[in-house]
């Protein structure tokens, strides 16, 4: 039973299509990469667009439509959450984590709607960088290239039916709640302190992450290629969606690692140079017209 899934499949007045309910590659928006990868690059081609337009112009406040936005993707993650918690918990608790990991009957016909649910919630995210470009705040590497790695990681394992992806989802919506109630409450003005905890949790959300889908990924190819080495079973899912999987976690968790260290660690730099116990500069941030004063800026808005 899945009471809160049970009671908004009751109470919604319509139902949705048989390629809506599932994932049926041709008939379910963004199911092919002739579909995928130009919606990708019209998001990159979008962005930079924005960016060059705003260069001369004043940053856009649009501070109702963020905090919409950031709440509906908040509330919507626990919704999300909450729906595959209900379906999860009753199949890990009969069969174990092994089981629950890598079985074909891990993938469900409900699951398989919640992780169509999920991929939709990624392009729904690119409005992160959207947002980001209008206001003119910095745009990074790691939030360009997660978000768009993200869509498409998704899009991969939904095609290849990787059973281990419940793990990486249910922690990225756990993330993704307190992340996104982040920035709603920050653009109303709230003072939250626990920002730099934001990216502790993403970073110990790739480790979790990269030690479920190595060891899904090891099950697999001992038990169909070496058999003489110790596994517990074959686990479900392509070899391509598990091979990009363990690529792309790593690429995310390496970045993360970098932006904490950058963020957190180095010293600001920021102090004016001083001559005869006195800072010197001319008003523009440059001491003597050598030692330019600088700011550093973090963009948390890398998730997720």
């Amino acid at each position: 039973m899945a009471p809160i899934a049970d009671f908004l499949a009751s109470v919604i007045p319509w139902s949705l299509p048989p390629h809506l309910q599932s994932y049926v590659p041709g008939k379910t928006p963004l199911s092919t990469p002739q579909q995928v990868f130009p919606t990708l690059a019209g998001y990159l081609a979008v962005v930079f667009s924005l960016r060059a337009y705003m260069k001369n112009r004043p940053p856009m406040k649009l501070q109702a439509l963020f905090q919409a936005h950031n709440i509906i993707l908040s509330a919507g993650s626990l919704l999300l959450l909450t729906c595959m918690a209900e379906e999860i918990a009753p199949l890990f608790w009969k069969h174990g984590l092994f089981w629950s990991m890598c079985n074909d009957d891990m993938w469900t016909d409900r699951l398989e709607l919640f992780y169509i649910i999920n991929y939709y919630f990624k392009y729904l995210e690119l409005l992160d960088t959207i947002f980001l470009a209008l206001k003119k705040k910095p745009l990074a590497f790691l939030h360009v290239y997660h978000h768009s790695a993200t869509a498409l990681l998704c899009f991969t394992q939904l095609n290849g039916k990787t059973s281990v992806q419940w793990i990486p989802i249910t922690i990225n919506l756990s993330v993704h709640v307190l992340m996104y109630y982040y920035y709603y409450a920050t653009a109303g003005g709230a003072k939250i302190w626990w920002k730099k905890h934001l990216t502790t949790m993403q970073i110990v959300q790739f480790v979790i992450d990269l030690v479920a889908v190595y060891f899904a990924t090891y099950s697999y190819y001992a038990a169909s290629y070496f058999p003489n080495l110790p596994s517990f079973g074959s686990c479900a899912g392509t070899e391509s969606a598990a091979v990009f999987g363990c690529a792309i976690l790593s690429s995310y968790l390496g970045l993360f690692v970098q932006f904490y260290i950058n963020t957190y660690k180095k010293p600001v730099r920021g102090k004016a140079p001083i001559a005869n116990g006195k800072p010197i500069a001319n008003g523009n941030g440059v001491a003597n017209g050598h030692g330019y004063v600088l700011k550093r800026h973090s963009c948390l808005g890398t998730t997720t």
